[in-house]
């Protein structure tokens, strides 16, 4: 069977390894599918579910906070600060962080403040997206 290893990396942990027949990526231009045999790549990532279909078949989801994508001949890395599996990812905490975020959004006081609340909603917003995804291929 023709696969590629996958290697998903947070700044904490080892989210995700094993050999895949597709990967499904947010790049920054757009989503991005990944098969074995894929030319060399590096690229930035956005926030965004991370869609593995496994050699066996089954699917894993990633959610990522953005990071960086690099594939090469038999192994495709995506590294990113945040990352967490999608039966991890939780509704409840996601949609307070993100009513968290557009209260920080009201309230910035400076370039940087608007900066930083901006991108925690997007983040959040990107969250909320892929933990819907991961609901409906359950």
């Amino acid at each position: 069977m023709n696969t590629i290893q996958v290697e998903v990396v947070s700044a904490e942990e080892s989210i995700f390894s094993g050999p895949a027949k597709f990967i499904s990526i947010p790049g920054e231009m757009g989503d991005m599918g990944i098969l074995p045999g894929h030319a060399p790549l590096i690229t930035r990532i956005k926030p965004g579910a991370v869609r593995i279909e496994k050699a066996d078949g089954d699917e894993e989801f990633v959610f990522v906070a953005g990071g960086i994508l690099e594939v090469q001949p038999r192994l495709v890395t995506v590294l990113s600060d945040t990352a967490i599996r999608g039966h991890d990812l939780d509704e409840a905490k996601a949609n307070d962080a993100r009513k968290h975020a557009e209260e920080a959004l009201k309230n910035a006081k400076s370039g940087i403040d608007l900066a930083k609340a901006t991108s925690e909603l997007a983040v959040m917003a990107a969250q909320i997206a892929a933990l819907r995804k991961f609901r409906q291929k359950r």
